[in-house]
C-alpha cells in the first residue's frame, strides 16, 4: 500500500460517510443489511469485526485519499466493533491500523459501476482477500455469472467456482438462497458454515422453533390418543388399565 505522510491524511471527522450517490435498486441496501443482521446474531459475543453498508472506505492507494471507494457491503476482521465505542460514519484505513476489509460485496445495478474492472483493481490494491459481485438481474447483459466470488492470491484475483464458497480466513461461507417465507420470492445472499449449512435469520430461527414446538405438541397429542385407545380396548376386554401389573 502507498505510504503517505500521516500528517497530511485527513481524519474521519473531516471525511464524508459515503459518496452521496443514491442506489438505483433496493437490493443494494436490502441484501447487505440481511447479511449484517444475521452476522450480529451469529457473532453477537465477538467485538473484533465490523460490517459496513454503503459506507465510504478511505485508502491511500489512489491519487486522492479524500476520495473513497463505496462498496455496497464490506466485512473487516480484527477491528473494533464500534470505533472508540461509537458508530463509524466511514471506514478510514489509516485509522484502522491499515486493516483492509476481508470481504467486499458489490451488487450490480442497471447502471454498471465498474464492478468487474475498476473496482476489482482497487480492491486488489487494498488487499481485500475476497471480492463478491452479485448480479442477479443483469448477469447476462454483462456476460458474467449471477454470483462471482474472487479470492486474492499474490495480488491477483482468481474466480472461485464453489457455492456456497467457504472463506477460512473469515470462518464463514457465502452463497445464495431463496427463503420459502419471502412473499416476493426474492433470492438472497446468506452466511454458511463449513458444512454448507446456512445460518438462519432471527425470524427464520423463531419460525423454526415454533414449528419444532408444534411438531412436538402434535407428537405428544398422537401418543395421548394412542394411549386412550389402548385403555378403551383393555376396558372392552374386562381389564382395568389402571390396575395393570408392573412390567
Amino acid at each position: 500500500m502507498l505510504q503517505l505522510d500521516p500528517t497530511y491524511l485527513p481524519s474521519s471527522d473531516e471525511l464524508l460517510g459515503s459518496d452521496d450517490i443514491p442506489v438505483d435498486n433496493e437490493d443494494q441496501n436490502f441484501l447487505p443489511n440481511v447479511l449484517l443482521f444475521v452476522l450480529e446474531s451469529i457473532w453477537k459475543t465477538r467485538e473484533d469485526w465490523f460490517f459496513g453498508v454503503d459506507m465510504g472506505v478511505y485508502h491511500a492507494t489512489g491519487a486522492n485519499p479524500r476520495v473513497p471507494v463505496v462498496p455496497d457491503g464490506f466485512l473487516s476482521i480484527g477491528v473494533e466493533r464500534r470505533k472508540n465505542g461509537k458508530s463509524r460514519k466511514s471506514y478510514v484505513l489509516w485509522e484502522e491500523n491499515d486493516i483492509p476489509p476481508a470481504l467486499v460485496l458489490e451488487v450490480v445495478s442497471e447502471t454498471p459501476g465498474g464492478e468487474y474492472d475498476r473496482k476489482l483493481n482497487t480492491y486488489a490494491k487494498l488487499g481485500v482477500k475476497y471480492y463478491a459481485i452479485y448480479n442477479p438481474q443483469f448477469w447476462q447483459r454483462d456476460c458474467h455469472a449471477p454470483l462471482e466470488i474472487y479470492a486474492l492470491d499474490a495480488g491477483t484475483y482468481g474466480l472461485q467456482t464453489r457455492e456456497p464458497y467457504w472463506m477460512p480466513e473469515i470462518g464463514l461461507g457465502l452463497g445464495r438462497y431463496t427463503p420459502a417465507s419471502d412473499p416476493f420470492g426474492r433470492e438472497r445472499l446468506g452466511w454458511f458454515n463449513e458444512n454448507s449449512d446456512r445460518y438462519l435469520t432471527d425470524r427464520e430461527r423463531v419460525e423454526s422453533e415454533r414449528q419444532r414446538a408444534e411438531s412436538e405438541r402434535q407428537r405428544a397429542e398422537s401418543e395421548r390418543q394412542r394411549a386412550d385407545r389402548l385403555a378403551e380396548y383393555l376396558r372392552s376386554q374386562g381389564i382395568n388399565p389402571d390396575n395393570l401389573p408392573d412390567a
